[in-house]
């Protein structure tokens, strides 16, 4: 079936749902029949006073309203959700998202420590060879005292060899690994990050770092350098410790995505009702509207049962087209852009009683469709206020098509009343 045709046929039938009396015009009986034949509940609305509701294959069969068994559905299966046209029903606080504590294996993780930071030494120096050899010397007495479990004392020879020659990754990475073992993961992570940097591809770098990242618990961090040091260079030690760290990595990205997800439903649920409040409160609005258009109409004396007294007095949702009073001279006589309103001969004294079919407006769904559009309910207003102010809403392509074909079923209802006299 065509889109478009789709489309206007789903808009027929919610208009039908949301005013039943327009069941009643002759030219739709033949869908209201249809219905019956269905066996449809169609509403005591869509019938005229003259007519009665016919009895659907299911009320002969049973005898009975075809509703009455119902409650008894409704209470095993829980009544149908209706959409709730109360705007103040979609005001829900929807409560924010609380994370739940992440249970990691923690185990082996230290303190941080916050002692001042290390000697470093200045990078940008010319290293001789006689400071290499210094450095060379100091670094075999660092490793000795490492043997004994000298820690401190073997920091203090690595310093010494750094400061010798502080251009050498390994041996920022070296002390770096004497830090480890002294648990202290920050000063481990600084000479870690020194090595790195004299030396992007130091695979001792990385994996200290990691190891210290894991120490403090940074676990997304501490696997992120241990990955790269085990394509730079793999040894058994990394896999151990990836045991380790890899799990809790899980936990963490699997946690983050849970509660993204709670996050992002949490925003398309406010966003959803924030939707539904604005349909309520234009629904509500509207049937507002209507009943007060209905009551002026009906209180105005000399109102015709169209609600057009002196005038258009009872368009749902136009606020009425008031005076026209003796109408408009010489008809509308060519209104700029729309070929004209030939004659009207002299206006419409009094409004015309009966002289406008506001059954073709109203049974036209592309008219009722644009009546919800508040920007050509705006531009009708005006019109309706002053006639002469169509000529500013001719260029709006959204507007000026209405306008014209709500003219010409009012221009043709008036021809045929005329006819008639």
């Amino acid at each position: 079936m065509d889109a478009a045709k789709l489309s206007e046929l789903k808009l027929f039938v919610g208009q039908c749902e949301a005013n039943p009396s327009l069941l009643q015009n002759p030219q739709l009986r033949f869908f209201r029949n249809y219905l019956e034949k269905l066996g449809a509940k169609v509403p005591a609305a869509a019938y005229a006073k003259n007519e009665q509701p016919k009895a659907t294959e299911w009320d002969k069969e049973s005898g009975e309203d075809s509703d009455a068994d119902m409650p008894e559905l409704e209470e095993q299966f829980g009544s149908p959700k209706q959409p709730d046209t109360n705007p103040k029903a979609w005001e829900e606080e929807i409560p924010e998202v609380v994370e739940s504590d992440l249970e990691l294996d923690d185990e082996g993780v230290t303190a941080p420590d916050n002692e001042p930071p290390q000697k470093m030494g200045d990078q940008s120096i010319e290293v001789t060879e006689e400071m290499r050899d210094a450095a060379q010397e100091s670094k075999s007495k660092a490793l000795d005292a490492m043997m004994e479990g000298k820690m401190d004392e073997a920091v203090s020879h690595f310093t010494d060899a750094i400061l010798s020659n502080p251009t050498s990754s390994i041996l920022y990475a070296n002390r770096a690994s004497v830090y480890l073992k002294m648990k202290k993961p920050n000063a481990a992570i600084r000479d870690a990050d020194a090595a790195i940097k004299i030396n992007p591809d130091s695979a001792k770098g990385y994996k200290w770092r990691g190891e210290a990242k894991a120490l403090l618990g940074e676990w997304e961090e501490a696997a992120k350098d241990l990955h790269v040091a085990s394509k730079l260079d793999y040894d058994e030690e990394i896999g151990v410790i990836l045991k380790k760290v890899e799990p809790n990595v899980h936990k963490i990205e699997e946690h983050r995505r849970k509660y993204d997800r709670l996050r992002k439903e949490r925003e398309e649920r406010k966003a959803e009702n924030d939707r539904q409040r604005r349909k309520a409160e234009a629904q509500a609005a509207y049937e507002a509207a209507k009943k007060k258009e209905k009551s002026s109409s009906s209180r105005r004396p000399g109102a015709s049962p169209g609600g057009m007294p002196g005038g258009f007095g009872g368009m749902p949702g136009f606020g009425g087209m008031p005076g026209m009073g003796g109408g408009m001279p010489g008809g509308m006589g060519g209104m700029p852009g729309f070929g004209g309103m030939p004659g009207m001969g002299g206006g419409m004294p009094g409004g015309g009683p009966g002289g406008i079919d506001m059954s073709k407006i109203l049974s036209d769904p592309d008219l009722l469709a644009a009546f919800q559009d508040p920007e050509i309910m705006a531009a009708l207003q005006d019109v309706m206020k002053n006639p002469a102010n169509l000529a500013k809403h001719q260029g709006n392509p959204k507007v000026a098509p209405v306008i014209a074909k709500m003219f010409s079923k009012m221009s043709g209802g008036a021809a045929d009343a005329g006819a008639e006299a």
